[in-house]
């Protein structure tokens, strides 16, 4: 304190005593939101991998006859078009498991 100032009258001082305490309590809380959202993220991006079996042990079986036109990967899913005895059928496949989703025939 320099020798111009002038002490705090007591209710002033309690103000600012009040003020200065509720800033920490501000500051502790952000530093915990902020810790809290990283640690969630953390948490996600190092539990997220690792789930999907390899894709070498997976056999998908086609009707005699059958013949792949096509095939298309996208929104997590594997899309094989398949033409079996004159009819076109899309078979999905989920990208991560690779079991079936389901099948659209589409007859002639």
């Amino acid at each position: 304190m320099s020798d111009d100032e002038k002490p705090l009258e007591p209710e002033a001082a309690r103000a600012v005593a009040q003020v200065r305490r509720l800033m920490i309590i501000a500051t502790a809380t952000t530093f915990l939101a902020v810790a809290v959202v990283i640690g969630v993220i953390g948490y996600r991006v190092f539990k997220s991998g690792g789930s999907a079996p390899p894709a070498a042990n997976v056999t998908a079986t086609l009707p005699a006859g059958a013949k792949v036109v096509s095939t298309a990967v996208g929104d997590g899913r594997i899309v094989l078009t398949v033409e079996i005895a004159g009819a076109i059928e899309l078979r999905t496949f989920d990208l991560n498991t690779l079991k079936p989703l389901g099948q659209l025939r589409l007859n002639p």
